[in-house]
């Protein structure tokens, strides 16, 4: 039989925020300092809680009151009023402007700030800017605490209830109760099966044609996330009945009134190539055909500035005084003066930024201009130290507008240039694709840069497989490998990898940077770790901020989840009681994170890694420095981020490190294949450690099947096939 509890929360000892499980001390008239458990949505120190469960006697931590249900009500006493403002729970209130404010007003100190705000000027030490932002911040989360309430009555987690009021403001329950798909759909983190529950509780029909129509557009957008821009209709057919958990014949109809009706309204576009059916979304259709219709129009369009072959070659001669280039680089430059559109590709060692630097040269000569841009900001600073000349990312090339949520930069506010140059151009994406080369001038000359043996972009498309395998851009491959590149074992293995051997721990006069240490138990990945970070990095002179683990997986000890929370302690080992926290994982000063998704609003990009400057844990918001700059983010945020000590190969792509440690054991054999290998190894400058199983290593080179991404890309630039 359930009983009831009735008192103030005094400190929260653990919530997770992600199922909201949380563990609570709380005071009632009966009990002192009652330990709590349960499921619950939102708390608060200071808090009025009405709770039902049953009392339960833990082995280690005694008596405790396991809730089932909990009700919160603001405060009334001034104990717990002064608790509930000094807790951060609204914006400029702390707790020595919690204790101020509960000192003048006594228990009337809520209404006040409610309903007569102006009052705050009484309270000595209050200026008119925090006022404002209490204001706001009250407001805010009494919206905030509806949501949270509309979503427990639904039975779902209130995680995501800041970024929903965000998103959607006062009308968020309105749009929800409405069409509870749009949360999939609009707001970063919440998945299909979490708004088809909403849906479910609303009383949508499990075999709805609006719950249908939702799950196709799903599966679509899914698939992007595995590289692909269309999906078989029969196999998103299938996908549908085992996603919505019904029967393929008692809604075959349903489905095909939702197609019909989506293609109707230009939600979906229908593709037939070789008498499969495909379906996809518009935005990618245009992206790729876009990119097809622009690239011809390109590639016959006159060039503004024409190089013959004398004066090339005079070029070449002048440049090659300081450096010599082989006869492969030399067809490079040759083909980025004389052809619109040039790719050039090879692995490390074999010359690309060399090739780069001479065309610059002969560009600078001939006062031609240019502009040299990568995806990534690391990526862009190592442009800058190879060429000597500034580069940007595409993203501040194109001048994204955040008040727009679009590209400056485009078809018709051209970029100013003579000549573009990508480096990277393997990690671009279809979209990124599009967005740049709309922005190019017809009259103007594109060199791709990039390595095509790493692995393919992580946003959807297959870019530069695409225009290479179309045979109508002039590609170069350089495949020599530099004497002085020799000298390196982590080039000679990335090379030995990609060709589908084992790598060598002696090569002949090279340098050690690279080290295999065996280890068949994966359990002993961190006292691994601790002897290199210790004693090993040291040695190279190299810093744990400048070395980086890679692995190829999430889950399991050798996964990244594991193995960051492992080298937190390790590397940044702290005392300090400052911190926010977010499912149970803490955010410290000096932490280094990574970002998650594209976030224009604050102008960091999936991939992009930085360290943790400060915590103003009044406030409940931490500052980020990504290269240059610093950036804040809110407590509700922090799904965006994850730790970086550890991060995964794919996430890796544009980057380097001085050192990169590399685990590779059985467990991981799902992902295991050599193209991962191979990127993984790239992004090492100094050292590489491997350590693990030669048996994953083996598998991983052998494996060389990579997974064919449905794209057509390739078909657009030489045929007319188009979706209807």
């Amino acid at each position: 039989m359930h009983e009831s509890l009735n008192g103030i929360v005094e400190r929260i000892i653990y919530h997770n925020n992600e199922n909201g499980f949380a563990v609570f001390i709380v005071n009632s008239p009966s009990h002192k300092n009652i330990t709590i458990q349960g499921y619950i949505p939102a708390l608060t120190s200071g808090e009025h809680v009405a709770l039902t469960g049953e009392w339960h006697v833990h082995h280690k931590f005694g008596k405790q009151f396991i809730a089932k249900t909990c009700i919160t009500h603001a405060p009334t006493s001034l104990v717990g009023l002064k608790k509930y403002l000094g807790s951060g729970l609204i914006k400029g209130i702390g707790p020595i402007y919690g204790e101020k404010l509960v000192s003048y007003f006594g228990e009337a100190v809520l209404e006040i700030i409610d309903k007569n705000p102006e009052r705050l000027h009484e309270v000595p030490g209050i200026g008119h800017k925090r006022i404002e932002k209490i204001v706001i911040a009250w407001k805010d989360q009494k919206e905030i605490s509806n949501i949270m309430v509309f979503l427990q009555d639904k039975g779902i987690s209130t995680l995501y209830a800041v970024k929903i009021y965000k998103f959607y403001k006062e009308e968020a329950i309105a749009i929800i109760t409405e069409n509870p798909y749009r949360l999939a759909q609009d707001i970063w983190g919440i998945g299909f099966k979490t708004a088809d529950a909403i849906a479910q509780k609303t009383g949508i029909a499990p075999d709805s044609q609006k719950r249908i129509a939702s799950a196709l557009i799903h599966i679509i957008q899914t698939a992007s996330q595995d590289g692909h821009l269309y999906v078989e209709l029969e196999n998103l057919k299938e996908q549908i009945t085992t996603l919505l958990e019904l029967d393929i014949i008692s809604i075959q109809q349903t489905i095909k009134n939702a197609l019909h009706d989506l293609y109707s309204a230009d939600k979906i576009k229908l593709l037939t190539y070789e008498n499969v059916h495909y379906i996809t979304v518009p935005s990618f259709y245009f992206s790729e055909k876009g990119i097809a219709y622009t690239l011809n129009k390109l590639l016959t369009f006159p060039s503004r500035h024409v190089f013959d072959s004398a004066t090339i070659s005079d070029g070449l001669a002048k440049t090659q005084q300081t450096i010599a280039l082989n006869e492969t680089q030399q067809q490079g430059i040759f083909s980025c003066l004389q052809h619109k559109v040039t790719i050039i590709t090879g692995g490390p060692g074999t010359g690309k930024t060399t090739l780069i630097k001479n065309l610059l040269t002969i560009l600078d000569t001939h006062h031609v201009t240019y502009l040299l841009a990568a995806p990534t900001g690391r990526a862009a600073k190592r442009i800058t130290e190879g060429t000597g000349r500034p580069a940007s990312t595409i993203h501040r090339l194109l001048e994204f507008d955040v008040s727009t949520m679009r590209f400056t930069r485009n078809e018709d506010n051209a970029l100013s240039t003579h000549f573009l140059i990508i480096d990277e151009a393997s990690m671009i994406d279809i979209f990124m694709a599009h967005a740049l080369i709309k922005a190019l001038p017809l009259d103007a000359h594109l060199v791709l840069i990039g390595d095509t043996d790493q692995l393919p972009s992580v946003g959807a498309g297959n870019f530069l497989h695409d225009l290479i395998a179309s045979a109508k851009i002039s590609t170069i491959q350089l495949n020599y490998i530099f004497r002085q590149a020799q000298n390196s074992m982590i080039i000679v293995n990335a090379h030995r990898i990609n060709n589908g051997e084992f790598p060598t721990m002696n090569h002949e006069n090279a340098q050690k940077d690279f080290i295999f240490i065996k280890e068949d138990n994966p359990e002993n990945i961190t006292a691994h770790l601790e002897s290199i970070y210790k004693q090993g990095l040291p040695k190279y002179h190299i810093r744990p901020c400048d070395s980086i683990v890679l692995t190829p997986m999430h889950r399991g000890i050798a996964g990244t989840q594991k193995l960051n929370y492992d080298l937190q302690k390790l590397l940044n080992p702290t005392n300090n009681s400052t911190f926010l926290s977010y499912a149970g994982t803490h955010y410290y000063i000096h932490d280094r994170v990574m970002q998650l998704r594209n976030n224009y609003d604050k102008n960091v990009f999936n991939g992009d890694i930085g360290t943790i400057e400060s915590i103003n844990s009044e406030d409940k918001t931490l500052t980020i420095r990504f290269l240059e700059r610093l950036i804040e983010y809110e407590s509700s945020d922090l799904n965006e981020l994850v730790h970086a000590y550890a991060i995964s190969i794919h996430k890796s792509q544009g980057s380097e490190f001085s050192a990169v440690i590399i685990p590779l054991f059985m467990q991981h054999f799902m992902m295991l294949q050599r193209n991962l290998l191979y990127t993984g190894i790239t992004r090492a400058k100094k050292l590489c450690i491997f350590i693990g199983q030669s048996r994953a290593i083996a598998l991983a080179i052998k494996n060389n099947k990579h997974a064919q991404r449905i794209t057509f890309l390739q078909q657009y630039l030489t045929t007319d096939l188009a979706c209807r």
